[in-house]
């Protein structure tokens, strides 16, 4: 084992990634590499093998993954780069992950492959030519002992989670594995601990490996209200809108991914109301530093930021701070939320949680010790509440300070014409209201819940609750049987004894061809398009249900516009790791 001999990078560019890497890089938000990628990526790429010890949550699988892709031959459909994961759920997201950074080099064939999942469409796809395999031990062993993973031109093996792997018992299983590849390959451990079965497996199958440790830092989050909301993507905007009229704070400090999506929700919010600004990195100091002093003159209320944009921003009275966009590791997230509760002031940190982030977030929760707890999307009712008790302040407010004479004059002559005091307040909060009024809309009916977004068809599929159904049995059904990206599928909901799903207008065809036939939990289902007969059966299931919203588990948030991933759990198995949510 030798000591890491290349200098770490500063920016993406510099790790000698193609541009088309660096694109899907760019597009994922990726602004700086983390300590793990940067030192990782230019071993992995100059043909070392490796051990990576670094928490969960630090960015490990571009680490890996942007090397594998780099030097993938898509010309060869052959198996070339094997990752072994502890659960399904990793695998999931480790090959959702490659495909994501994949996306402008070519067709690359990616493939999940684990328990719980008939082996036959397995085969049929490895026999179809794969680039990259991503499975938990046991499926793995399943096919090579059956002859359908062939590891002929097998370059590249990743060892993800490896003591993960070792606490679930799967460590011989790894070692019988890693006995069946050809020698010669590079190999990539990553492990948060290097307990000494771990070491035995490095000191015997990796060649000279490069050591990358990367230390996790003392934290100094303070005393911070940490937070949650379970939302889809189409939902975060009006969410945030909700949270602005019914948190009490000053400014408020919103993150983002990328410049462009910055420059969109400050634009957005001024559209509703707001006194918004963006701050990325295409702005100069010189503008950075404008839209901050606007921001402590109370010209600015909110400020959209990227990671590296925030870098160095010190205001003492930032009272709220959103993670719009989840970060891509633990140690961002610790960076955003402490710009809040600066100076012994309280502060608040809310997190968006889409769909497929429950997995960061309990990494979060880990790299942390501190628990995030959940809270409800503030609901219209909240909102007026909200508006009218601070309405009444004011109104109290002005009575106090304000020198009211004339309007006193003025009310005087109108009660003089007969109209009677109480309605004369009325109107005149009327008309001091008629910007943003103290009404709120009326949710919509459960009929309308239930209609597709606009570019979805919603599909009605004869199974729910009552058969086991759960969201990744869904989401892992239509992925790996009718083909389609898991990030693709929309809102689901789930009710009894049926399902809505809802799939972009461009899969119809290929979804209903491919799940005619269909099993999910072992049980035959029927899949269609949703009629109105159906919606109007959702309405009566949802009355009987006691008016309960749309069920909310597994790795998905079930309700009008998810259009978030989700994970396929199906009957579970000993090497997709028991008690793994």
């Amino acid at each position: 084992m030798t000591d890491e001999p290349i200098t770490p990078s500063d920016t993406f560019e510099q790790l000698g990634l193609n541009p088309q890497l660096l694109q899907a890089v760019d597009e994922v938000g990726y602004e700086v590499p983390t300590p793990i990628q940067s030192r990782t990526i230019p071993a992995l790429l100059a043909g070392r093998d490796l051990i990576g010890q670094a928490q969960t949550g630090t960015g490990k699988t571009a680490a890996f993954a942007l090397p594998i892709l780099q030097r993938l031959d898509l010309q060869r459909k052959q198996i070339q780069a094997l990752v072994l994961t502890p659960t399904r759920e990793l695998a999931l997201q480790v090959a959702d992950a490659i495909h994501t950074y994949s996306k402008h080099l070519g067709r690359v064939q990616v493939l999940p492959v684990y328990g719980g999942q008939p082996i036959q469409k397995q085969m049929a796809r490895l026999n179809a030519g794969i680039h990259i395999v991503v499975g938990t031990p046991g499926r793995i062993m399943d096919h090579l002992r059956r002859g359908t993973l062939n590891f002929e031109a097998l370059q590249f093996v990743v060892l993800d989670e490896a003591d993960e792997m070792l606490r679930m018992g799967f460590i011989e299983d790894v070692e019988w594995i890693l006995s069946q590849a050809p020698a010669g390959q590079q190999i990539a451990l990553f492990s948060a601990t290097i307990p000494k079965e771990i070491r035995r497996i490095a000191d015997r199958y990796l060649k000279n490996p490069v050591a990358i440790e990367i230390e996790r830092r003392t934290l100094t989050v303070p005393t911070i209200e940490q937070r949650y909301i379970n939302v889809s993507e189409q939902q975060k905007l009006d969410a945030l809108t909700r949270l602005l009229e019914t948190e009490v704070t000053e400014a408020v400090l919103i993150f983002v991914h990328t410049k462009i999506r910055a420059a969109e929700v400050a634009e957005k919010l001024q559209a509703r109301g707001y006194a918004a600004e963006a701050m990325h990195g295409d702005m100069s100091q010189a503008q950075r530093e404008s839209v901050i002093r606007r921001l402590r003159s109370g010209q600015v209320e909110l400020i959209v930021a990227t990671d590296v944009a925030a870098r160095g921003l010190d205001i003492e009275h930032i009272g709220l701070v959103v993670n719009y966009d989840i970060p891509n590791d633990t140690e961002s997230y610790v960076h955003r939320i402490g710009r809040t509760g600066r100076a012994g002031r309280e502060g608040k940190a809310i997190l968006f949680l889409t769909p497929r982030q429950q997995r960061m977030m309990r990494d979060i929760e880990r790299y942390t010790g501190q628990r995030i707890e959940a809270m409800k999307m503030p609901t219209k009712a909240d909102v007026a509440t909200r508006r009218i008790a601070m309405f009444k302040d004011s109104i109290r407010k002005t009575m106090i300070d304000e020198d009211l004479e004339l309007y006193l004059g003025l009310v005087e002559e109108l009660a003089g014409e007969g109209f009677d005091m109480a309605e004369i307040a009325a109107a005149a909060a009327r008309l001091a209201r008629r910007d943003k009024p103290l009404e709120v809309e009326l949710e919509p009916e459960p009929a309308q819940a239930t209609q597709a977004e606009e570019g979805m068809v919603r599909l009605f599929i004869d199974a729910g609750r009552r058969t086991g159904v759960r969201p990744g049995d869904i989401v892992g059904a239509i992925a790996n049987e009718a083909g389609v990206p898991g990030k693709a599928i929309g809102a689901i909901d789930i009710y009894d004894r049926f399902t809505f799903v809802d799939v972009p207008l461009q899969y119809k065809a290929q979804v209903l061809e491919r799940m005619a036939n269909s099993e999910i939990r072992n049980r035959p289902i029927s899949i269609k398009v949703a009629t109105p007969q159906d919606t109007s059966n959702a309405s009566n299931a949802r009355e009987r249900e006691g008016g309960a919203p749309p069920r909310r588990d597994g790795k998905k948030v079930y309700h009008k516009g998810s259009g978030g991933k989700g994970t396929y759990q199906g009957n579970r198995r000993r090497d997709e790791g028991k008690g793994q949510e």
